[in-house]
């Protein structure tokens, strides 16, 4: 996409979100759930295929447009964006990289649409942010598979239509090995989904189990039509969303900056505007400081994606910084408003709230910490010293 029809979507993406959805942010915290109102704009923008190729309804967003555009929704409640996170990022971008023609031809432009919404059904008891631990299996009965196992902190799982579910097809496998994955209609009969959660914060975006119980699954429905390319889908998948994730705190970032700059300049003390005072100018000069960083550094990891260069140092390295800047910058936030930061009134609580799961899922803090180190000893950083 070229830079002029970017800055177009760029500027009325910005618009809906400051002018539609901002306004919305406490009746969404209340009822935890996004206005169908806003759903359907959303849909008729092409939100929910910014990252799928063009050739199948979606706008074809490269990595660092992506990035961009991810800074723009991360301006708002975060559950906004889950709304299609799912159908652009991980559960979208398995069948965009292993889908076979036919599996991408059915499902791809639909997911485009928002005619139907797909969640990423990989996490569970224990496996989360490590996936070897994966204990779902399916079992080969004739040109068909049988799926039992279960789920946990599915997002959109209620809402969605069709599941992108990785279990065992090897039973003697461990680790990563022997790890397939399928498409799996929330219709299917075997397939429960529970209520959603109920969360510390980003209350709108719905995560919940699933079970499935003898779901018979036909072939024709292993993604890639070939088994134990599960892992790699799931990696791949995971590594480009730790990217998008990475801009959404960038997005966050910016709007704890704005609120806090506006309110040091309005509220007063002594008469005078809090603003004038060093250590809270030290504060706002900290929360700067570090959205600008995490800026730089999610933008330049994504050009190296769209490069070829660096496709797990980049991701992890800008999930870990951006992540852990927005718990940092969210804390300043409420420390700048005081008492006031800390009513459920108060935007940077919400945000406070909805800050600390950053730095879990899509990968853990921890997690990050590993791949980078497995990186930087690997030598990944050396041939374009990548900083």
């Amino acid at each position: 996409m070229d830079t002029t029809e970017l800055d177009d979507i760029l500027a009325a993406v910005r618009e809906f979100v400051r002018e539609k959805v901002v306004p919305l942010e406490t009746r969404i915290e209340d009822e935890d759930a996004i206005p169908e109102d806003i759903i359907t704009e959303s849909a008729e923008m092409g939100l929910f295929g910014w990252a799928l190729p063009e050739e199948y309804g979606g706008l074809g967003l490269n990595a660092e447009q992506d990035a961009l555009l991810a800074m723009e929704l991360g301006y708002t409640t975060p559950s906004f964006r889950s709304l299609f996170g799912t159908n652009n990022g991980i559960a979208g971008q398995v069948l965009v990289n292993y889908g076979t023609d036919e599996q991408k031809s059915e499902w791809l432009p639909r997911l485009a649409s928002g005619d139907v919404v797909a969640s990423f059904a990989l996490t569970e008891s224990e496996a989360g942010s490590d996936p070897s631990g994966l204990r779902t299996k399916a079992t080969r009965d004739g040109d068909d598979y049988i799926i039992n196992g279960s789920k946990r902190f599915i997002t959109n799982a209620e809402a969605s239509d069709v599941l992108i579910v990785f279990a065992r097809t090897d039973p003697d496998a461990t680790g990563s090995k022997g790890i397939s994955v399928f498409l799996v209609s929330t219709k299917s009969e075997g397939v429960t989904v529970g209520p959603h959660d109920h969360k510390m914060g980003q209350a709108g975006a719905w995560t919940s189990e699933i079970f499935f119980d003898d779901v018979r699954v036909p072939s024709a429905n292993l993604i890639g039509g070939e088994e134990e390319k599960g892992f790699y889908a799931a990696m791949a998948s995971l590594n480009k969303g730790r990217l998008h994730i990475a801009a959404i705190c960038v997005g966050q970032s910016i709007r704890i900056l704005d609120e806090s700059v506006r309110f040091a300049a309005e509220a007063k003390q002594g008469g005078e505007p809090i603003a004038r005072f060093q250590l809270v100018q030290a504060m706002l000069a900290d929360i700067y400081t570090d959205t600008a960083a995490a800026k730089s550094l999610v933008l330049s990891a994504a050009q190296r994606w769209d490069e070829g260069t660096d496709r797990k140092l980049g991701p992890s390295s800008a999930k870990l910084f951006a992540s852990e800047a927005l718990a940092r910058i969210a804390d300043k936030g409420v420390q700048i408003q005081g008492g006031m930061g800390y009513m459920r009134e108060s935007a940077v609580e919400r945000f406070y709230r909805h800050a600390r799961l950053f730095r879990i899922y899509e990968g853990t803090s921890e997690v990050q910490r590993v791949v980078v180190a497995r990186q930087l000893l690997g030598g990944a950083h050396k041939p374009q010293f990548n900083l």
